[in-house]
């Protein structure tokens, strides 16, 4: 065994970081596959079958929280269990967990493994990556922690649940829903609470501080020690856009569903209008990525079903639990398509200029996010034989790892099942990380060609 574990470290330390990000995602999923296909992860004690096991172990490590069996009443305490760690480990990241014990366990870390950390917590130097990791496991803890407390008082004095089963659905959704998994244990997800602020709210908090990234968390936390050393009260450009885009997108969000929704009798309808607000703003918050509901998914109107779809594609911030193509990238393509339209040479937002890199790199993610969920769509209504709206809610909520589902999960056959666990498992580590991961090796031109403009449009 222990040559074994020599062996992986050796093969691990010789692979590029965003290489190794990859292997040990793959790794981590086919042990949580393992695992929950043993006849002690069901309530029935019978063995989950390879794909069903697989679908749910990457759902949980991706974060994505789609499922093709019921959570609560399927799987046992034990394959429960297995779900919240994958959720755990899938949201604070294999390499940054492997980073953090390193550094626990022997006070410094090697380059390869700090650069193995890099890659999955965006920091922006190696002498902050051990810091970083600290403050990511402290920021994880404190949230989770603060969130579990207020849904196990609720759930305990609100609707006079055991101690120890409020306990229990407090830390399991407290958990989820910082690492905006959506994996809940009631089969109608938060339906039940759709009334109830002291429930939704603190998911919904949770939901959007842990989607948000972790890099704008430790900007601000840092922001009042900063100010006092240098007097510097300038905020970075990724805040700024992070931060703009997402208060932008949730207010538009709630919004659309407000407008979209108010006369529906299956969601917001019969609410009074405290209800359709609350409600309108969780579909909001969740449709970020998160995966839990308070409506019912399957009533929703088409209008409402497409606008979620584009909500579910752009996702949440950058080195956070949440996934689609991130609000910085939506950001980037929005201020170049301002300055292409106003005829500027230049691309910029908060009197900052983007730089070309930046600019192709989020037209990279787009594109290639859009090639993907297009191609599985096409594939999955081949075989599915579902409406194009349901077929494509489904498949972007795979892609963004959001695990929101019209009902059709549950119905595809294995092949289907297998389509989206490719989607989530590219969503969760995102276009550039996997590509880069494939190439071959990195090449450097040391020539230009000829500059020429094809007719556009």
């Amino acid at each position: 065994m222990a040559a074994v574990s020599m062996w992986l470290r050796g093969v691990v330390m010789r692979l590029h970081p965003a290489r190794a990000v990859v292997l040990a995602f793959g790794t981590v999923t086919v042990a949580g596959a393992t695992l929950l296909a043993l006849p002690a992860s069901s309530q029935s004690g019978e063995v989950t079958g390879p794909v069903d096991a697989l679908f749910t172990a990457t759902s949980a490590v991706c974060v994505t929280g789609l499922a093709v069996v019921d959570t609560g009443s399927y799987w046992s305490g034990f394959g429960q269990a297995v779900i919240l760690g994958l959720i755990q480990v899938g949201g604070f990241g294999i390499m940054t967990m492997a980073s953090l014990l390193a550094l626990l366990i022997s006070g410094r870390m090697r380059m390869r493994l700090e650069l193995t950390a890099q890659a999955e917590t965006k920091s922006l130097g190696l002498g902050e990556v051990r810091a970083v990791i600290v403050r990511v496991a402290v920021i994880t803890l404190v949230a989770e922690g603060v969130t579990a407390l207020l849904l196990a008082a609720r759930f305990r004095l609100g609707y006079g649940e055991p101690l120890g089963d409020a306990v229990y659905s407090g830390v399991f959704h407290a958990v989820s829903a910082f690492n905006n998994a959506g994996f809940g244990l009631y089969p109608d997800s938060l339906v039940r609470y759709a009334a109830d602020p002291w429930v939704t709210l603190p998911v919904a908090a949770a939901v959007i501080l842990g989607g948000i990234g972790f890099p704008v968390i430790i900007e601000v936390l840092r922001y009042r020690a900063r100010h006092r050393a240098t007097g510097s009260r300038n905020w970075s450009l990724h805040l700024k856009l992070t931060v703009t885009t997402t208060a932008a997108l949730l207010a538009a969000g709630t919004a659309l569903t407000l407008g979209l929704e108010w006369a529906n009798p299956g969601t917001l309808g019969p609410m009074d209008v405290p209800g359709k607000l609350l409600n309108a703003f969780f579909h909001s918050a969740m449709s970020r990525t998160a995966g839990f509901n308070a409506l019912d998914i399957a009533a929703l109107g088409h209008a409402t079903l497409f606008a979620t779809c584009v909500l579910m594609f752009i996702g949440g911030g950058s080195a956070g639990t949440a996934g689609g193509i991130k609000v910085t990238t939506f950001a980037v393509l929005g201020a170049a398509i301002l300055a292409e339209v106003r005829g500027e040479p230049d691309s910029g937002a908060f009197r900052r200029r983007l730089s070309p890199h930046v600019l192709r790199q989020a037209l990279t993610v787009a594109l290639l996010g859009v090639g993907l969920v297009a191609a599985a769509v096409i594939a999955l209504q081949a075989m599915a034989g579902a409406g194009l709206e349901v077929v494509l809610f489904e498949t972007v909520s795979a892609f963004g790892t959001v695990g929101l589902s019209a009902g059709l999960t549950a119905e595809l056959p294995p092949a289907g099942e297998l389509i989206l666990v490719m989607l989530m498992f590219v969503g969760r580590l995102g276009p550039i990380t996997l590509a880069s991961a494939l190439a071959l090796r990195e090449r450097t031109r040391r020539f230009h060609y000829p500059e020429e403009r094809p007719v556009i449009g």
